[in-house]
Protein backbone atom coordinates (compact mmCIF):
# COMPACT_ATOMS: atom_id res chain seq x y z
CA UNK A 1 0.00 0.00 0.00
CA UNK A 2 3.11 2.37 0.87
CA UNK A 3 4.62 1.98 -2.30
CA UNK A 4 1.30 2.57 -4.31
CA UNK A 5 1.31 5.70 -2.23
CA UNK A 6 4.62 6.48 -3.62
CA UNK A 7 4.49 6.00 -7.07
CA UNK A 8 0.92 7.91 -7.24
CA UNK A 9 3.53 11.10 -6.04
CA UNK A 10 6.05 10.33 -8.07
CA UNK A 11 3.18 10.43 -11.59
CA UNK A 12 1.48 13.45 -9.88
CA UNK A 13 5.11 15.54 -8.74
CA UNK A 14 6.18 16.94 -12.17
CA UNK A 15 2.48 18.46 -13.16
CA UNK A 16 2.48 20.27 -9.77
CA UNK A 17 6.50 21.38 -10.02
CA UNK A 18 5.27 22.67 -13.77
CA UNK A 19 1.87 24.66 -12.24
CA UNK A 20 3.83 25.93 -9.78
CA UNK A 21 7.06 26.97 -11.70
CA UNK A 22 4.31 28.83 -14.31
CA UNK A 23 1.30 30.05 -12.30
CA UNK A 24 2.07 29.78 -8.37
CA UNK A 25 5.37 31.52 -8.02
CA UNK A 26 4.19 34.32 -10.56
CA UNK A 27 1.07 34.63 -8.63
CA UNK A 28 2.66 35.03 -4.82
CA UNK A 29 5.58 36.98 -6.42
CA UNK A 30 3.12 39.48 -7.70
CA UNK A 31 1.17 40.16 -4.01
CA UNK A 32 4.70 40.25 -2.59
CA UNK A 33 6.29 42.96 -5.42
CA UNK A 34 2.58 44.93 -4.68
CA UNK A 35 3.52 45.53 -1.55
CA UNK A 36 7.00 46.65 -2.60
CA UNK A 37 8.55 49.78 -4.03
CA UNK A 38 10.68 47.18 -6.33
CA UNK A 39 12.02 49.29 -9.65
CA UNK A 40 13.23 47.04 -12.18
CA UNK A 41 16.48 49.54 -12.72
CA UNK A 42 17.14 49.44 -8.88
CA UNK A 43 18.76 46.96 -7.31
CA UNK A 44 16.97 47.19 -3.51
CA UNK A 45 13.46 47.84 -2.72
CA UNK A 46 11.29 48.28 0.67
CA UNK A 47 7.96 47.73 1.73
CA UNK A 48 5.18 50.24 1.54
CA UNK A 49 1.78 49.23 2.55
CA UNK A 50 -0.82 49.62 0.17
CA UNK A 51 0.82 52.70 -1.00
CA UNK A 52 0.36 50.94 -4.43
CA UNK A 53 -3.31 50.42 -4.61
CA UNK A 54 -3.57 53.65 -3.53
CA UNK A 55 -1.80 55.38 -6.17
CA UNK A 56 -3.17 53.08 -9.10
CA UNK A 57 -6.51 53.50 -7.71
CA UNK A 58 -6.14 57.24 -7.58
CA UNK A 59 -5.10 57.33 -10.75
CA UNK A 60 -7.32 58.62 -13.87
CA UNK A 61 -5.34 56.05 -16.51
CA UNK A 62 -6.07 53.01 -14.28
CA UNK A 63 -9.52 53.93 -14.79
CA UNK A 64 -9.78 54.59 -18.15
CA UNK A 65 -7.86 51.70 -19.23
CA UNK A 66 -10.54 49.74 -16.57
CA UNK A 67 -14.06 51.07 -18.40
CA UNK A 68 -12.19 50.84 -21.48
CA UNK A 69 -11.57 46.41 -20.40
CA UNK A 70 -15.36 46.28 -19.38
CA UNK A 71 -16.15 47.77 -22.66
CA UNK A 72 -13.72 45.49 -24.41
CA UNK A 73 -15.18 42.40 -23.29
CA UNK A 74 -18.94 43.04 -22.98
CA UNK A 75 -18.73 43.76 -26.72
CA UNK A 76 -15.91 40.96 -27.91
CA UNK A 77 -18.06 38.48 -25.56
CA UNK A 78 -22.20 39.57 -26.75
CA UNK A 79 -20.61 39.01 -30.09
CA UNK A 80 -18.65 36.18 -30.07
CA UNK A 81 -21.18 33.94 -28.50
CA UNK A 82 -24.53 35.74 -30.95
CA UNK A 83 -22.13 35.13 -33.95
CA UNK A 84 -20.83 31.85 -32.22
CA UNK A 85 -24.42 30.45 -31.76
CA UNK A 86 -25.88 31.53 -35.29
CA UNK A 87 -23.19 29.46 -36.74
CA UNK A 88 -23.82 26.17 -34.92
CA UNK A 89 -27.51 26.62 -35.55
CA UNK A 90 -26.71 26.72 -38.52
CA UNK A 91 -24.48 24.05 -38.96
CA UNK A 92 -26.37 21.64 -36.73
CA UNK A 93 -29.29 22.12 -39.79
CA UNK A 94 -26.45 21.01 -42.54
CA UNK A 95 -26.21 17.35 -43.74
CA UNK A 96 -24.15 17.13 -46.28
CA UNK A 97 -20.53 18.76 -46.28
CA UNK A 98 -20.81 19.66 -42.41
CA UNK A 99 -17.24 18.87 -41.76
CA UNK A 100 -15.30 21.27 -44.79
CA UNK A 101 -17.60 24.20 -43.29
CA UNK A 102 -16.17 23.42 -39.86
CA UNK A 103 -12.81 22.94 -40.83
CA UNK A 104 -13.11 26.79 -42.85
CA UNK A 105 -15.17 28.12 -40.07
CA UNK A 106 -12.65 26.88 -37.65
CA UNK A 107 -9.43 28.68 -39.08
CA UNK A 108 -9.59 31.66 -37.31
CA UNK A 109 -8.72 30.08 -34.07
CA UNK A 110 -6.46 27.75 -35.63
CA UNK A 111 -4.01 30.64 -36.81
CA UNK A 112 -1.33 32.24 -33.83
CA UNK A 113 -2.78 35.63 -32.72
CA UNK A 114 0.63 37.05 -33.93
CA UNK A 115 -0.08 36.26 -37.60
CA UNK A 116 -3.67 37.07 -37.23
CA UNK A 117 -2.47 40.49 -35.75
CA UNK A 118 -0.25 41.23 -38.81
CA UNK A 119 -2.65 40.31 -41.12
CA UNK A 120 -5.34 42.13 -40.13
CA UNK A 121 -3.04 45.30 -39.58
CA UNK A 122 -2.12 44.94 -43.70
CA UNK A 123 -5.97 44.55 -44.14
CA UNK A 124 -6.60 47.54 -42.22
CA UNK A 125 -3.65 50.16 -42.79
CA UNK A 126 -4.41 53.31 -43.94
CA UNK A 127 -2.18 53.89 -46.88
CA UNK A 128 -1.83 50.36 -48.36
CA UNK A 129 -4.63 48.16 -46.78
CA UNK A 130 -6.69 46.19 -48.53
CA UNK A 131 -10.30 47.13 -47.11
CA UNK A 132 -9.53 50.89 -46.81
CA UNK A 133 -8.62 50.96 -50.44
CA UNK A 134 -11.58 49.00 -51.23
CA UNK A 135 -13.49 51.29 -49.43
CA UNK A 136 -12.82 53.94 -51.67
CA UNK A 137 -12.38 52.29 -55.20
CA UNK A 138 -16.61 51.59 -54.24
CA UNK A 139 -17.51 55.61 -53.80
CA UNK A 140 -18.43 54.23 -50.44
CA UNK A 141 -16.06 56.88 -48.98
CA UNK A 142 -13.99 59.87 -50.21
CA UNK A 143 -11.03 59.41 -47.90
CA UNK A 144 -9.63 55.43 -46.68
CA UNK A 145 -10.37 55.12 -43.38
CA UNK A 146 -7.54 54.82 -41.17
CA UNK A 147 -9.11 51.56 -39.29
CA UNK A 148 -6.07 51.55 -36.62
CA UNK A 149 -4.49 55.12 -36.49
CA UNK A 150 -7.86 56.94 -35.86
CA UNK A 151 -9.49 56.66 -32.36
CA UNK A 152 -12.87 56.72 -33.23
CA UNK A 153 -12.51 53.01 -35.73
CA UNK A 154 -9.43 51.93 -33.30
CA UNK A 155 -11.91 50.34 -30.69
CA UNK A 156 -14.62 48.73 -32.91
CA UNK A 157 -12.28 47.67 -35.19
CA UNK A 158 -10.29 45.64 -32.87
CA UNK A 159 -13.46 44.66 -31.07
CA UNK A 160 -14.61 43.47 -34.59
CA UNK A 161 -11.15 41.29 -34.95
CA UNK A 162 -11.86 40.11 -31.28
CA UNK A 163 -15.22 38.53 -32.59
CA UNK A 164 -14.00 36.91 -35.72
CA UNK A 165 -10.98 35.46 -34.16
CA UNK A 166 -13.25 34.19 -30.63
CA UNK A 167 -16.76 32.90 -32.62
CA UNK A 168 -15.29 29.75 -33.61
CA UNK A 169 -14.34 28.49 -30.17
CA UNK A 170 -18.40 29.25 -29.06
CA UNK A 171 -19.56 27.75 -32.34
CA UNK A 172 -17.69 24.79 -32.10
CA UNK A 173 -18.84 24.03 -28.28
CA UNK A 174 -22.11 24.85 -28.81
CA UNK A 175 -23.11 22.72 -31.56
CA UNK A 176 -21.59 19.37 -29.93
CA UNK A 177 -23.66 20.57 -27.44
CA UNK A 178 -26.42 20.80 -29.70
CA UNK A 179 -25.73 17.69 -31.13
CA UNK A 180 -26.35 15.72 -27.71
CA UNK A 181 -30.18 16.85 -27.59
CA UNK A 182 -32.64 14.05 -27.72
CA UNK A 183 -33.86 13.85 -31.26
CA UNK A 184 -37.30 12.68 -29.61
CA UNK A 185 -37.70 15.69 -28.29
CA UNK A 186 -37.85 17.67 -31.16
CA UNK A 187 -40.60 15.07 -32.78
CA UNK A 188 -43.14 15.15 -29.67
CA UNK A 189 -42.86 18.95 -29.68
CA UNK A 190 -43.27 18.77 -33.69
CA UNK A 191 -46.36 16.70 -32.93
CA UNK A 192 -47.62 19.07 -30.25
CA UNK A 193 -47.53 21.89 -32.71
CA UNK A 194 -45.28 23.48 -30.84
CA UNK A 195 -43.47 26.85 -32.80
CA UNK A 196 -39.67 27.46 -33.51
CA UNK A 197 -39.74 29.39 -30.52
CA UNK A 198 -41.15 26.93 -27.72
CA UNK A 199 -38.72 24.22 -29.62
CA UNK A 200 -35.84 26.89 -28.66
CA UNK A 201 -36.90 27.69 -25.34
CA UNK A 202 -37.70 24.67 -23.91
CA UNK A 203 -36.07 22.03 -25.44
CA UNK A 204 -32.81 23.20 -27.01
CA UNK A 205 -32.08 26.03 -24.19
CA UNK A 206 -32.08 23.99 -21.18
CA UNK A 207 -29.78 21.56 -22.96
CA UNK A 208 -26.85 23.90 -23.88
CA UNK A 209 -27.20 26.55 -21.22
CA UNK A 210 -24.58 25.31 -18.74
CA UNK A 211 -22.19 24.79 -21.72
CA UNK A 212 -23.11 28.40 -23.06
CA UNK A 213 -22.72 29.57 -19.45
CA UNK A 214 -18.73 28.39 -18.83
CA UNK A 215 -18.13 29.46 -22.21
CA UNK A 216 -18.93 32.75 -20.88
CA UNK A 217 -16.88 32.39 -17.71
CA UNK A 218 -13.95 31.10 -19.95
CA UNK A 219 -14.03 33.71 -22.60
CA UNK A 220 -14.95 36.21 -19.86
CA UNK A 221 -11.72 35.61 -18.57
CA UNK A 222 -9.40 35.04 -21.76
CA UNK A 223 -10.74 38.18 -23.16
CA UNK A 224 -10.21 40.86 -20.31
CA UNK A 225 -7.20 39.41 -20.19
CA UNK A 226 -6.20 39.69 -23.87
CA UNK A 227 -3.00 41.58 -24.15
CA UNK A 228 -1.09 40.12 -27.07
CA UNK A 229 -3.59 41.11 -30.01
CA UNK A 230 -4.24 44.55 -28.99
CA UNK A 231 -0.65 45.69 -28.03
CA UNK A 232 0.29 43.66 -31.18
CA UNK A 233 -2.18 45.46 -33.54
CA UNK A 234 -2.39 49.29 -31.83
CA UNK A 235 0.03 49.25 -28.92
CA UNK A 236 -2.95 50.34 -26.56
CA UNK A 237 -3.33 53.37 -29.19
CA UNK A 238 -4.22 56.01 -30.83
CA UNK A 239 -3.86 58.17 -28.08
CA UNK A 240 -4.70 55.09 -25.48
CA UNK A 241 -8.24 54.75 -26.99
CA UNK A 242 -7.66 50.92 -27.09
CA UNK A 243 -5.74 50.74 -23.92
CA UNK A 244 -7.16 48.06 -21.33
CA UNK A 245 -5.20 47.06 -18.13
CA UNK A 246 -3.45 44.46 -19.36
CA UNK A 247 -1.63 47.10 -21.36
CA UNK A 248 -1.77 49.14 -18.34
CA UNK A 249 0.08 46.71 -16.07
CA UNK A 250 2.73 46.25 -19.26
CA UNK A 251 3.38 49.84 -19.58
CA UNK A 252 3.54 50.54 -15.70
CA UNK A 253 6.07 47.84 -15.18
CA UNK A 254 8.41 47.93 -18.46
CA UNK A 255 7.59 51.30 -19.44
CA UNK A 256 7.97 53.07 -16.15
CA UNK A 257 9.56 49.77 -14.48
CA UNK A 258 8.12 50.18 -11.38
CA UNK A 259 7.14 46.83 -10.75
CA UNK A 260 5.98 47.27 -7.48
CA UNK A 261 2.87 49.23 -8.58
CA UNK A 262 2.15 47.35 -11.79
CA UNK A 263 2.18 43.85 -9.33
CA UNK A 264 -0.62 45.79 -8.12
CA UNK A 265 -2.64 46.31 -10.80
CA UNK A 266 -2.01 42.52 -11.87
CA UNK A 267 -4.01 41.26 -7.90
CA UNK A 268 -6.19 44.21 -8.26
CA UNK A 269 -7.60 42.34 -11.89
CA UNK A 270 -7.13 39.03 -10.20
CA UNK A 271 -9.43 39.97 -7.31
CA UNK A 272 -12.06 41.59 -9.85
CA UNK A 273 -11.77 38.30 -12.11
CA UNK A 274 -12.68 36.07 -9.25
CA UNK A 275 -15.72 38.14 -7.74
CA UNK A 276 -17.22 38.01 -11.25
CA UNK A 277 -16.15 34.19 -11.37
CA UNK A 278 -17.68 33.82 -8.10
CA UNK A 279 -21.27 35.25 -9.57
CA UNK A 280 -21.09 33.41 -12.88
CA UNK A 281 -20.74 29.90 -11.18
CA UNK A 282 -23.78 31.04 -8.80
CA UNK A 283 -26.05 30.99 -11.62
CA UNK A 284 -24.42 28.28 -13.17
CA UNK A 285 -25.08 26.20 -10.13
CA UNK A 286 -28.88 27.51 -10.22
CA UNK A 287 -29.20 26.49 -13.63
CA UNK A 288 -27.77 22.93 -13.15
CA UNK A 289 -30.07 22.65 -10.13
CA UNK A 290 -32.86 23.27 -12.32
CA UNK A 291 -32.40 20.79 -14.62
CA UNK A 292 -31.58 18.00 -12.18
Amino acid sequence: MLQKSYTRWIFVLPAMLVVSALFVYPFLSSIFYSFTNKNLIMPHYSFVGFDNYRAVLIDPQFWWAFFNSIKWTVLSLVGQVLVGFALAIALNRIRHLQWLYKILLIIPWAFPTIVIAFSWQWILNGVYGYLPNMITKLGLMDIAPSFLSDSSWAFVSLVFINIWFGAPLIMVNVLSALQTVPAEQYEAAKIDGANAWQVFRHITLPHIKVVIGLLVVLRTVWVFNNFDIIYLITGGGPANSTMTIPIYAYNMGWGTKMLGRSSAVTVLLFIFLLLICFIYFKVINRWEKEGE
